[in-house]
Parts: structure tokens; C-alpha cells; sequence
């Protein structure tokens, strides 16, 4: 299964011109919208600095991250991210790093702890992709990349039935966590000095 995704990926990403590419098309060379492979389409662009995508993607992941609490089948595309255009060179890198992902991926992970590799109802991997997606949205510069990589882990896990690649998205998941709170912090302390001084 996983060869012949990395391999239409990777055709689908030769085939691109000059034209701009729509998150629908690339779904579409992606394959069925099953919560994990949905999750990582919607994270690969989260990694690239790209301005405006990390918000309107945030949250398209934060409503799945939703479905995937209440153990609801993954939601389509909404119409605004479907139509949502990635310069070529972008679009190309979108799908030549999923394939790369899937590849790497396919290597390494294998069927393990599958009790842990679990997106259902109340889940703590429900929960850690709803907090990853709030502080995508959120406009801090550079922000978007220890939580997209936090999601890259916990979809490949998901996909791959692996506990032990879910957890270190779960661990990744509190560092981005952590980081993303202590720069919140720091802000606000600086803001108030400034504003007080």
C-alpha cells in the first residue's frame, strides 16, 4: 500500500507545471480522507513558511481534531480549504515531503503497541491534535513547526498502527507545548515592561 502512495505522490509532484495547485488536487493524488492521511495532508503545508496557511489549516485540523474526539468518521474538505492554492513550488514540496514521509516511514514503522496508535472517542491523541492545531493558528513567527512535526509523528503513527511513533508525537506534542507557552510568557512580560516603561 505504502509504495504505491509514496509513488503517486511522487508522480503527482513531477507533473506539476507553472499553474497554482489546490489543497483539493493534492488530496486527491493523496488518496481516501481517513482521519491519519487526512491529518498529515493538512500538516506538511503547516511546516513550510507559507503566510495565511498555518491559520486557515489550524483550524481546519482543530474541527478534525473535533470529529476525531467524539470518534466521528474524518470530515470532508470544507470548500475554503479545498480551494486553497499553493504556488507550484510549494504544492511540489507539499507532495514530494509526503512521499518522503511515507517512505522514511515505511521503513521504520511497523505494527506496534497498536493499543496506543488510536484516534477514537476522548482520546489523549484527539486532544494533543486539537492543542497542536490552536497554536498553529496562532500568528507567532516560526511557531508552526515543533507542532506540525508533532502532528507529522502522531498521523504517520496512526497510519502505520504504531504506539511507539504516536508517542513521540505525544511527546513532541508537550515540548511544542511547552516552548510555545514559555514564548507566550516572555511576550507578555516584555509587552507589560514596555507599556509600563
Amino acid at each position: 500500500m505504502m509504495p504505491l502512495i509514496v509513488q503517486r505522490l511522487r508522480d503527482a509532484a513531477a507533473a506539476i507545471q507553472d499553474e497554482r495547485v489546490s489543497m483539493r488536487a493534492m488530496a486527491q493524488a493523496h488518496g481516501p480522507d481517513a482521519n491519519a492521511t487526512l491529518l498529515l495532508l493538512l500538516t506538511m503545508p503547516c511546516l513550510l513558511p507559507v503566510p495565511g496557511v498555518g491559520t486557515v489549516l489550524g483550524l481546519v485540523i482543530a474541527a478534525l481534531a473535533v470529529a476525531m474526539w467524539r470518534g466521528h468518521c474524518a470530515p470532508r474538505l470544507p470548500w475554503r480549504v479545498a480551494n486553497l492554492e499553493l504556488p507550484p513550488h510549494w504544492a511540489q514540496r507539499v507532495l514530494v515531503g509526503l512521499a518522503s514521509a511515507y517512505a522514511l516511514a515505511g521503513r521504520h514503522a511497523r505494527a506496534r503497541l497498536s493499543h496506543l496508535a488510536i484516534s477514537g472517542r476522548r482520546s489523549i491523541t484527539a486532544l494533543a491534535v486539537g492543542l497542536m492545531a490552536a497554536i498553529i493558528v496562532m500568528p507567532i513567527p516560526f511557531g508552526n513547526l515543533l507542532p506540525a512535526v508533532a502532528l507529522v509523528f502522531i498521523s504517520l503513527g496512526l497510519v502505520f498502527r504504531d504506539g511507539v511513533v504516536v508517542v513521540l508525537g505525544l511527546l513532541m506534542s508537550g515540548v511544542a507545548l511547552v516552548a510555545t507557552t514559555g514564548l507566550l510568557l516572555l511576550a507578555w512580560v516584555w509587552g507589560s515592561e514596555w507599556i509600563l516603561g
